[in-house]
């Protein structure tokens, strides 16, 4: 069986930006600038810090979305599903109500990034127990749990391609 091929996370970015950002890479300057741009990891290291944290974001802004019943880290998510987070919804029948049970899985990946990208995964699947297509009206609710969405979802883009590039060539 042949190994997956590496996720291209800069798909559909201009090639100017794809070809600067590789020249950054090429010439060991990335992650100087990521590093100054984004200085602090986080102390978001347990599933129940992790659920705290999620739980936060969404009492703060989705209150009336219905209720979590996990939130964890996984260390297969992103291998298996080449995702960096999932957001699950699963309805059963208890007596004569309609049950809801909803889940978000975090990459594990994420205890070792700054808290902004933490945050901008955390708040993109929270934004599907509202909104469950990639369309305005998801990226709009983003936008309003996280103003620098589009710029935190284009930093962590480049940030995963630069580790991508940086465990190839070890």
């Amino acid at each position: 069986m042949r190994p997956k091929p590496s996720p291209n996370y800069l798909a559909g970015y201009a090639v100017e930006l794809v070809e600067k950002i590789n020249m950054m890479i090429e010439q060991d300057l990335l992650a100087d600038i990521l590093l100054s741009k984004y200085p602090h990891l986080h102390a978001v290291r347990s599933d129940k810090a992790l659920y705290d944290y999620v739980m936060e974001l969404k009492n703060s802004y989705l209150r009336n979305a219905g209720q979590l019943k996990k939130v964890s880290f996984n260390n297969k998510l992103h291998i298996t599903h080449n995702a960096l987070g999932i957001h699950s919804t699963q309805s059963r029948v208890q007596g004569a109500k309609l049950k809801t049970i909803r889940e978000i899985h975090v990459a594990s990946i994420f205890k070792d990034m700054p808290l902004e990208f933490l945050r901008m995964i955390v708040v993109h699947e929270l934004s599907h127990m509202k909104k469950p297509e990639h369309n305005k009206a998801f990226y709009k609710l983003c936008c309003n749990m996280e103003p620098d969405y589009h710029q935190l979802e284009f930093d962590l883009r480049v940030y995963l391609t630069y580790l991508e590039t940086a465990n190839r060539l070890n």
